[in-house]
């Protein structure tokens, strides 16, 4: 866990986007102590910047220089198709402050940002997930050789502030990241769909079915972060031998239940990729 003094004494922080994300962001940070003052926002879209501005009382523009100017940390929040045009209007101001940057958009590597701002820049490449828009997320994180200890303590701090952060040390497994946790929670929503349709099926009500899925899945997740013992003791520990677990757990593995999971994260991953290289 990063100093929480990191939160409160690292200077103006802008974002550039002031999308989901962006305002999850900037909710913990002010949640957690960082001044208003201290955060600026550019978003094109008026409605997003008045509510920015009403919500949290920071300073938001429609340009991004402006938001920039005098920022120690800039959060590239904007969508990957429009970064490279967001960052060629940047570049030159990237060049004279030589701020930190971090970006939370997919599929976009710390060389690509690195060079559409013009190069030598300390770069972080965030993959925070949607449960962070609840302060419940949780971020993958990877720094190019230009960022320095204090400016990875910088952006954990900042990520923190949604959910815990995990470095990884080669760039190319970031895809794979997006692929467990940043995609992972519709995952979870596909197994409530199809959970609450069996319920049904089986002859109880939607509301029920609803109610009992959703819990289910709560607690469950509960125990895996609260208690020591790793998925597959847990897993067993709840399976008694001939009983009504067994019977589901057969059933799923008879399907090749883990093999297709196995396919689709390694679909979700090659999918990063090709995101990656379509940005080149």
């Amino acid at each position: 866990m990063t100093n929480p003094d990191t939160l409160t004494s690292s200077g103006t922080v802008a974002f550039i986007g002031g999308g989901n994300m962006a305002r999850s962001l900037i909710g913990g940070l002010v949640a957690r102590g960082r001044s208003a003052q201290a955060i600026r926002v550019a978003e094109p879209v008026a409605a997003l910047r008045e509510a920015l501005q009403r919500d949290f009382d920071v300073t938001a523009s429609d340009r991004a220089v402006e938001a920039a100017e005098g920022a120690e940390t800039w959060v590239l929040a904007v969508k990957p198709q429009v970064m490279r045009e967001v960052c060629a209007e940047l570049t030159a101001r990237a060049q004279a402050t030589r701020p930190l940057v971090i970006s939370i958009a997919a599929g976009i590597t710390t060389d690509q940002l690195d060079h559409w701002l013009g190069g030598g820049l300390p770069v972080v490449r965030a993959m925070p997930n949607t449960p962070a828009l609840l302060g419940a997320g949780i971020t993958g994180l990877y720094a190019n050789t230009h960022t320095n200890a204090s400016q990875r303590d910088r952006a954990a701090g900042l990520l923190e502030a949604v959910g815990p952060t995990v470095w990884i040390d080669d760039e190319s497994r970031m895809d794979a990241v997006t692929a467990v946790s940043g995609s992972g929670p519709a995952y979870v929503f596909l197994l409530a769909e199809a959970m609450q349709a069996a319920g049904v099926a089986q002859g109880l009500t939607p509301e029920a079915a609803r109610a009992l899925v959703q819990q289910t899945l709560l607690g469950a997740a509960t125990m895996l972060t609260r208690l020591e013992e790793p998925a597959d003791v847990l897993r067993a520990r709840v399976t008694s031998p001939g009983g009504t677990t067994q019977a589901a757990i057969e059933t799923f593995e008879a399907g090749g239940f883990r093999e297709l999971v196995a396919r689709a994260i390694a679909a979700a991953t090659e999918r990063g990729r090709q995101l990656s290289a379509a940005n080149d």
